[in-house]
């Protein structure tokens, strides 16, 4: 399908993108592919549901489970992660919130001291936990797959200290241990996890979907990604069977939107930035109409009212 005529088949969103700046950074985790500018539509969702757990698979930096929680739009989360460095920060943020915290907030980065960082082999989950945060802070885009490299210049010339800012973390940390009584954090493949979990919540569960992974196209999971494989067809199919309320955000590409054709649900396209400043368009699903110019539908909106609105 020619790349315009899938694109023109898909109504732009009338929830405008966020300017990052307007958004509080909750999550220390600087993550390629970031939501930030998701936020107004993540906000208007969980505002329209009933749902008080919101259910995030592919956690990676958790900005958007964090912003749900800490504005009090869900009463609690559940985020699912499977690459093991990231869990190690994880599961060290919410279980050892302050030890993690006086390790930040007093560490001074060298070049030197981040050398033995890079090439430490953690004893505990919090050392862990501190690697995963001090490398996804100094490398390009916050990106940890294996061969990643770190900054040089970085912002205005500050080279590695450019992004690593010990208050303002150390803040951040804290935030989400005062918090963590609402957080749920599982470590393992969201694919396995996510059907039991799903058919357990029911219909309270509120699940965002982010997947790191392109449906077709361009295959830049494999650099930004130490788990870069997922089967979008079966994701979409559980999504279906269950009637879970969900939202989703993927890349937009004639695969996704044969899938959401296929499936009866409703997408919009959003305009955004990269993070090198390149125009890129994305895909918002919705089980039913929600962001469409001209419609005031509620995540609550059924199956049949898609179809009569497809036909009318």
């Amino acid at each position: 399908m020619p790349r315009d005529t899938f694109l023109n088949a898909i109504p732009a969103s009338r929830v405008p993108v966020a300017n990052p700046a307007s958004i509080p950074a909750r999550s220390p985790l600087r993550y390629p592919g970031g939501k930030t500018w998701l936020i107004p539509h993540v906000r208007q969702w969980l505002a329209e549901t009933a749902s008080s757990t919101l259910v995030e698979p592919f956690a990676g930096g958790a900005g958007v489970s964090l912003t749900a929680v800490m504005e009090n739009l869900v009463k609690n989360c559940i985020m699912i992660e499977i690459d093991r460095d990231v869990a190690a920060f994880w599961h060290s943020a919410l279980g050892n919130g302050a030890v993690l915290r006086h390790i930040v907030y007093w560490f001074d980065l060298t070049p030197e001291r981040l050398s033995a960082v890079a090439e430490s082999s953690p004893k505990t989950l919090t050392e862990h936990g501190f690697r995963t945060l001090v490398l996804n802070r100094t490398r390009y885009g916050g990106n940890l797959a294996r061969r990643a490299s770190f900054m040089r210049n970085g912002e205005n010339g500050n080279g590695l200290a450019s992004r690593w800012y010990p208050k303002t973390l150390s803040k951040r940390l804290a935030n989400i241990e005062a918090h963590s009584d609402r957080i749920v954090f599982m470590e393992g493949n969201a694919m396995e996890i996510l059907p039991d979990l799903l058919r357990e919540l029911g219909r309270d569960a509120a699940v965002f979907l982010d997947p790191p992974y392109v449906c077709g196209g361009k295959r830049a999971g494999h650099r930004l990604y130490n788990h870069s494989e997922i089967d979008h067809a079966t994701l979409f199919a559980l999504l279906d069977e269950t009637g879970c309320n969900f939202l989703m955000t993927l890349e937009a590409s004639p695969e996704a939107v044969e899938l959401v054709t296929d499936h009866g649900f409703a997408a919009v396209r959003v305009k955004m930035k990269t993070g090198h400043h390149e125009s890129a368009q994305e895909l918002v699903i919705t089980p039913s109409p929600l962001f469409e110019a001209g419609l005031g539908g509620t995540a609550a909106s059924t199956r049949e009212d898609r179809c009569r609105f497809e036909h009318s």
